[in-house]
């Protein structure tokens, strides 16, 4: 009875909820769904954590806070307007994201204290939860995060926690005065959003995460000074184009000190794979550095480059961080991954099951010769003129088999989609593990936002025209195909480190873990990317065409999917990757990732199944013959 009652009273806090948030928001087609995981809002659907049968007092107040916060965003925030004037960079946009959150909840909860007292304290747990209260250096807390602290100081000094006063104190007085005024435009503007972004640009333009808006009328002026210059070419000249690249125009600043050629010609392993279907007359490879090109990287074929690549780095996941913070951040993900792990195991496990029914002998009967079949004596001894039936154990056509996933660790990928990944990378090593599948998991970003060291090489160089690739590397074994599973799980914790997240270049990454698939001694060899954007990285962009690193990631995919050597497979997260990859599927919300990497992964593994038996039938109906 008690049992009923407890869920009585959360079925009618559930019923409240709801309906508070739909009053707040003044719109009564909101969905609200209680999913496990952190809170959220796709489009009408708000997402809440379930509450559990106990309904505890601070159980209760975080559910209030995160309901209010989604309410508030759907009262008084125009999405068409932020995405049209938000950054095009991710920490931008990051900053950019809270800055206005931070205006609508202020907004909102001016005259309703208690949702005041709520999200004040809901910051407050985030902030605890994070550490801030503990540190001691500016360098430890990203950008956007003291940002929108600074922004809700000034709009409402009463709604910063006491766990984010160490992080104010080592931030204020620290901007450029250009900073501080928009801050103080930020407080003044609140109430109105197109003035409050206007406001939110010039802040971040002063701190160098997003480029200056134009101002009325510098747009019109611009266009007839470029329309009146009749020696600079269209900006657009180069994307216009389809065979022709800047290295080509330029020769001479395409051999630019160039240092990337020389270390890619030393990795081994490529001029077999590379030269194997290269064109010749008589077969053979051109001798030469045309040799050590990669797959979809010369810049005879593509036009694409890397200024250097002395900066690059594979590094394993357990040089990155020291054990005892590795051990947390494994501990962290442990946490989260009690969450999702009704679901994703229900899906593991059914995976498995269809794995190793794959791999169990199976028998045939009703044979001549071969063991006697006890489980048909019954006939013959209901009648004797029958004859003995015997079977025969035949081991089913399995292939050995590898798998890659490739995640993108780019500063998009941050909060709920990478935590995500990095449970379903887990669950998925230890289920395809006990099934006898390899599984190795990489990341890739990079080593810098903005450039790091292959920028500033550049810009000693005398920053020449059309340098290529701007950008340090940084390619990440979380765990190697040969490392079994509980050596490698803190690995995986690796993923929740803030300050990891920078930007990403998909073509050379996507390449790195297609030779590593080469490498492989098994027949079968599957490569699984899970991304949430196009390749993005700044720097290169700056001095690159607009489409730069796409056009090498859309030769480096058909030159992957051309050879066949691989199956690739793409899981984007809110961003359609149907339009790059041959074999792609697109999922709006990060919690379907568990659910579509099985189903993806089933499915080969179905259509492997399929191929046995047909090449089985065609064998037994020769035999016949």
């Amino acid at each position: 009875m008690s049992n009923k009652q407890d869920q009585g009273k959360t079925e009618d806090f559930k019923r409240a909820i709801s309906g508070t948030l739909r009053a707040m928001a003044h719109n009564p087609e909101v969905q609200v769904a209680y999913q496990p995981g952190p809170s959220g809002l796709t489009g009408k659907r708000a997402r809440l954590p379930p509450p559990s049968r106990t309904l505890a007092a601070p159980e209760m107040v975080k559910l209030r806070a995160a309901a209010d916060a989604i309410a508030l965003k759907l009262r008084h925030h125009d999405d068409t307007l932020h995405n049209a004037r938000a950054p095009q960079s991710r920490e931008g946009k990051e900053a950019f994201d809270a800055l206005e959150q931070a205006r609508v909840e202020i907004v909102g909860s001016e005259y309703m204290a208690g949702v005041a007292a709520n999200l004040r304290g809901k910051l407050g747990a985030e902030y605890e939860q994070a550490g801030l209260a503990q540190i001691s250096s500016r360098d430890q807390i990203p950008l956007h995060t003291a940002l929108s602290l600074l922004a809700r100081e000034r709009m409402d000094p009463n709604s910063i926690p006491d766990a984010a006063k160490p992080v104010l104190e080592l931030w204020r007085g620290t901007l450029d005065p250009q900073a501080e005024q928009a801050l103080n435009d930020l407080a003044t503007a609140r109430d109105n959003q197109d003035s409050f972004i206007t406001a939110a640009r010039r802040l971040l333009a002063a701190v160098n995460l997003a480029e200056g808006e134009a101002e009325p009328g510098e747009d019109e002026q611009s266009e007839d000074e470029s329309g009146n210059n009749e020696d600079s070419p269209p900006q657009d000249q180069a994307d216009e184009t389809d065979g022709e690249t800047p290295q080509e125009k330029a020769p001479a600043q395409a051999s630019a000190p160039d240092m990337a050629d020389a270390d890619s010609s030393e990795q081994p392993g490529e001029d077999d794979e590379n030269t194997e279907d290269a064109p010749g007359d008589g077969g053979e490879a051109p001798a030469g550095p045309q040799q050590n090109h990669n797959p979809a990287q010369g810049d005879e074929k593509t036009g694409y480059r890397a200024f250097t690549r002395s900066f690059d780095e594979e590094v394993a996941a357990e040089d990155l961080c020291d054990p005892d913070e590795l051990g947390r951040l494994r501990m962290q993900l442990d946490q989260q991954l009690q969450h999702l792990q009704a679901v994703v195991s229900k899906l593991a496990n059914r995976l498995q099951r269809r794995l190793l029914a794959q791999q169990t002998r199976a028998w045939e009967f009703d044979l001549e010769e071969g063991m006697l079949d006890p489980a048909r004596l019954s006939r013959v001894i209901a009648d004797p003129l029958l004859a003995l039936t015997y079977k025969r154990e035949r081991d089913t056509d399995f292939r050995d088999t590898v798998v890659t996933l490739l995640i993108d660790n780019s500063g998009s990928m941050r909060g709920r989609p990478i935590t995500v990944a990095a449970m379903c990378a887990d669950i998925l090593a230890r289920t395809l593990e006990r099934c006898a599948v390899k599984v190795e998991v990489l990341g890739f970003t990079t080593r810098a936002w903005k450039g790091g060291q292959s920028r500033e090489a550049w810009v000693q160089a005398g920053k020449p025209e059309n340098p290529g690739r701007l950008n340090d590397l940084r390619h990440i074994i979380y765990k190697a195909a040969d490392t079994p599973w509980r050596r490698a799980r803190k690995n995986l914790g690796l993923m929740l480190r803030e300050g990891l997240l920078k930007e990403n270049i998909d073509g050379e990454s996507l390449l790195w873990a297609y030779r590593r698939l080469l490498a492989r001694p098994e027949h079968r060899r599957i490569l699984m990317v899970i991304s949430d954007g196009a390749p993005v990285d700044d720097s290169t962009l700056s001095v690159n065409p607009g489409n730069y690193l796409e056009r090498h990631l859309r030769d480096a995919i058909k030159d992957i999917e051309t050879r066949e050597a691989v199956e690739l497979i793409a899981i984007g997260i809110g961003h359609d990757v149907t339009r790059y990859y041959r074999r792609a599927v697109t999922i709006v919300d990060a919690e379907e990732l568990g659910g579509t990497m099985m189903r993806k992964l089933t499915e080969l593994f179905d259509e492997d199944a399929a191929e046995a038996w047909a090449r089985y039938a065609s064998r037994q109906s020769t035999m016949i013959a």
